[in-house]
């Protein structure tokens, strides 16, 4: 299911319990961005009107990228993260993009241990950046 501007606090409410915000990012300006772009969405998960998890996905013409993958902690263990990233992949996939690629910060073991598990390898890459704001 896609987000809409209607789910937008839910959506930020989750990222924020899943502990996926850090302040030099405004995760309201990333959830706007994302719903309004063509070449981006957010698709979630439901258990009735409850929302149990989300994940932000974009092409940007050349690889396809995964943002917030966020699962409610009472519904963590029950492959609601595996059913995400297999959307992401399917959104993805459905655009033509060659490669899906995501980051994970340093030391988020639990986190690349997932990925890892979905069959997602380290790249021998460097991200460099850079704050435009």
């Amino acid at each position: 299911m896609l987000a809409s501007v209607e789910d937008r606090a839910a959506v930020i409410a989750l990222w924020h319990a899943a502990g996926l915000t850090r302040p030099w990012n405004d995760p309201a300006a990333d959830f706007d961005r994302s719903v309004a772009g063509s070449a981006s969405a957010i698709l979630m998960l439901r258990a009735g009107e409850t929302l149990t998890g989300s994940v932000m996905v974009g092409d940007d013409g050349h690889r396809g990228w995964v943002y917030y993958l966020a699962v409610a902690e009472g519904a963590r263990g029950q492959g609601h993260g595996r059913a995400l990233m297999a959307a992401a992949e399917s959104w993805l996939r459905a655009r033509g993009c060659p490669k899906l690629q995501l980051m994970v910060r340093e030391g988020n073991d639990a986190a690349i241990g997932f990925y890892r598990a979905l069959g997602l390898e380290p790249q021998p890459v460097v991200t460099l950046g850079r704050f435009l704001h």
